[in-house]
Parts: structure tokens; sequence; C-alpha cells
């Protein structure tokens, strides 16, 4: 019986472990590209951070939009801006626990201020902040603040109509 507790357990762990995500590291340069893809996918570029409560209580919300989206050409991605001396001792072990479906990438830029503009000449630097990008419609639209779900949902599906809309 003790052999099958311990078996069972580290079969949870290493289930658990697979999926766990190790973000990607990214400058500035790399995220001005994303931006810029040509395709017909929405991307949604959430700006977030292990230690801003309200971006932390969003987060299912976008991973439910991730998800039930996937068919419609919607790519959620979160980018962190956890400081980097942190990157091993806070946000992989957050990743861990969290287990998120949707990509997350760390944004490797000490100095928020010299891009915050070019994100959105709106954008004060606060978090959570999300900005919907799809490059080939001309689609790019930014919001300060969190979203509800159903605020996210509307929001998506309203910019998924204006993609359709130009097509025909």
């Amino acid at each position: 019986m003790k052999n099958a507790i311990v078996v069972l357990f580290c079969c949870v762990a290493l289930a658990t472990n697979v999926r766990a995500q190790r973000p990607e590291s990214i400058r500035f340069s790399d995220f001005e590209a994303l931006t810029q893809v040509d395709n017909d996918t929405l991307y949604v570029l959430n700006f977030w951070s292990t230690w801003c409560r309200p971006c932390v209580a969003e987060m299912p919300y976008f991973d439910r939009a991730q998800r039930e989206l996937e068919s419609q050409k919607v790519k959620v991605i979160f980018l962190s801006l956890d400081f980097k001396a942190q990157f091993e001792s806070h946000l992989v072990p957050f990743l861990a626990k969290k287990n998120l479906y949707s990509k997350v990438l760390f944004l490797d830029e000490p100095k928020f201020d010299g891009y915050i503009d070019k994100v959105d000449p709106k954008w004060s630097g606060s978090i959570p902040a999300t900005l919907f990008v799809q490059h080939s419609k001309g689609i790019r639209q930014f919001h300060e603040g969190d979203y509800t779900y159903e605020d996210l949902i509307t929001t998506i599906n309203s910019l998924l109509s204006t993609k359709e809309n130009e097509k025909n």
C-alpha cells in the first residue's frame, strides 16, 4: 500500500511538471516582431507580473478564453514583467503552480519606460494591461486595467467580428 501511494504521488508530480512552463526570455524587439506577424490570428498580449494581484486574478479568464476560442485563431500570450532577479525564485515556481494553457514569455527589458509608449502612447505603465493585435487587418487595441471574463470575451468577439467584416 505504501509503495502504491509513493508511485501515485510520483505520477501526479510528473504529470504536473510536464505541463509546467518555463517562459522564454524575449527582448522588446521580439515583442514588436510579434505585433507585426502577418497572418489571420488575433494576438491577445497580456502584460502582468506575479506580484500584481489584479493580474493574477484575471489570468484564468485569459486562459479560459484561449481554450474556448482557439479554433477561431485567437492566441493569448502572457508577457511577464517580473524582475529578472526573481525569474527562478518567483516566476518559474508560480507558473508551475498555475499550470497555464496559454503561452508565457518573460519580457527581459530592465527599463520599462523605454518601451511603454511604443506599446501604446496612452499606457501609464501600470499593469495589468492588454494589447490586442492582428497586423494584417490593422487591428491594434490597447486596454489598461483588469478584465472580467465577460468583458474580455466581449472585446475579443468584437475584434473577431471586425476581422470577419473586413473579409466580406
